[in-house]
């Protein structure tokens, strides 16, 4: 059995699922633009509150939310982030989801879990949760609610109790 990918607090296996199988759900994930940098320089940029400048300090565009300690140059949101996000995130109600491959999301905490066939090569030692198997590994899972019809392709055990959850 894999080490990796795997929660060591519980033993379940973090579960990796197709964005086309959550359907509408998925406008509810958060793009990720990673963390506020310089567009000069590149280094990590700070809020412009907790900026000191002085008389070199030189102003781009927009609005003034952000700063660059080492080039002294404040600039707008727009120039802190790139024009596309660096990934996806959810971490609410329980759940901890990323984007991860092109098109499909790593479970790594849910309140919920089910048992999965491995999702090899790709992410090893996670379930994948396209394929669903009674004999398969526990596997953090979305919950019923994330699915059309409020009811997942897969049955869904409580993380808490061990009890199977009805749709």
């Amino acid at each position: 059995m894999s080490i990796i990918n795997i929660d060591k607090e519980t033993g379940i296996r973090y579960g990796v699922i197709s964005q086309y199988s959550i359907g509408d759900a998925i406008d509810d994930i958060e793009p990720d633009w990673g963390e506020a940098s310089c567009p000069r320089c590149g280094v990590e940029a700070i809020p412009l509150e907790d900026f000191k400048g002085n008389n070199d300090t030189e102003y781009g565009h927009g609005c003034y939310d952000w700063a660059c300690p080492t080039c002294n140059y404040v600039f707008d949101s727009d120039e802190a982030f790139p024009a596309e996000p660096i990934g996806w995130r959810y971490v609410e109600d329980g759940y901890h989801l990323e984007s991860c491959l092109d098109f499909d999301f790593i479970v790594l905490k849910s309140p919920y879990y089910t048992h999965a066939a491995f999702c090899s090569p790709c992410v090893p030692g996670a379930g994948n949760l396209d394929s669903p198997d009674a004999n398969g590994v526990e596997t953090y899972c979305l919950g019923h609610d994330w699915f059309e019809g409020d009811e997942a392709p897969y049955p869904v055990f409580d993380v808490a109790t061990r009890k199977l959850v009805t749709p």
